[in-house]
């Protein structure tokens, strides 16, 4: 290593030493209260089998809420995306719009999951009207960018040959963006999944609601119950999006076609 990498490791290990001082890490609290810890795992391990049925029930209403919520902020981002891209719309369009679409994922779920609560009350549909509008942000911008990194000489060959916005809009912008849709889709609803399973905490429905309840008087054994529920239904979520991803992503990226069985 050079003398400036060296440097720069430095600079970097004193920012990180400075900062640490700043925002109060104490190292030898965190170390004092580790048997803590043990007492709290001792705890978990003593499951109550009767809240098994509790929690599945309340998983599936936080899988229910993030799947509507997926979709719906798919749907409503796919045109605004389009709107948002640079290549296709002016700045007085896309600027406005872009700050827009910021502003919507600036907040995580859980702060829109407040403001909801306020508007339509407790229960699961303030949990999906947030996942919404964080989605609709989220899937956007990434739409937008694939928008700008297509090939444009397609975009060029259809313009010059007379075609309307609408027609390279259907015909050019959306199958050359297409292929990214899809893993966007399972990456945003593997993170709605795990954004709603807190959102109980501020009354949004889920699961969540069951886990902060016991935890806030100390019943760790039925909180663990809930939370191997999550852990659980999050690892068969990551071992299904492999399977599509291995499925239709992959082997579109390496040129195959994929077959559909039809009766």
């Amino acid at each position: 290593m050079n003398p400036k990498n060296n440097l720069l490791i430095g600079a970097i290990i004193a920012v990180v030493v400075v900062m640490s001082y700043d925002v109060g890490v104490d190292p030898i609290a965190f170390a004092e209260g580790l048997p803590n810890l043990g007492i709290v795992l001792k705890e978990m391990t003593e499951f109550e089998s009767e809240h098994w049925g509790t929690a599945f029930w309340a998983m599936l209403e936080t899988i229910e809420m993030a799947f509507i919520g997926t979709i719906l902020g798919v749907v409503i981002s796919l045109p605004l995306s389009i709107f948002a891209a640079r290549n296709i719309s002016s700045k007085y369009v896309y600027a406005p719009l872009r700050a827009l679409l910021a502003a919507t994922r600036t907040f995580p779920s859980i702060l829109w999951a407040i403001l909801f609560v306020i508007v339509v009350g407790l229960g699961p549909f303030a949990g999906i009207l947030a996942i919404t509008l964080y989605t609709i942000g989220f899937i956007s911008k990434l739409q937008y960018e694939s928008i700008e990194a297509i090939d444009y000489d397609p975009v060029e060959a259809t313009t010059a040959i007379g075609l309307s916005k609408l027609q390279l809009i259907r015909y050019v912008i959306i199958p050359e963006s297409a292929p990214h849709l899809l893993s966007q889709i399972l990456y945003m609803f593997d993170y709605n999944v795990r954004q709603t399973s807190i959102l109980g905490i501020v009354g949004a429905g889920g699961i969540g609601f069951y886990i902060i309840n016991y935890i806030k008087f100390f019943e760790y054994g039925k909180a663990a119950v809930f939370m191997l529920v999550v852990l659980i239904t999050v690892l068969v979520i990551d071992w299904v999006s492999v399977k599509i991803r291995d499925k239709y992503i992959m082997k579109a990226q390496h040129g195959q076609q994929v077959k559909v069985k039809t009766n």
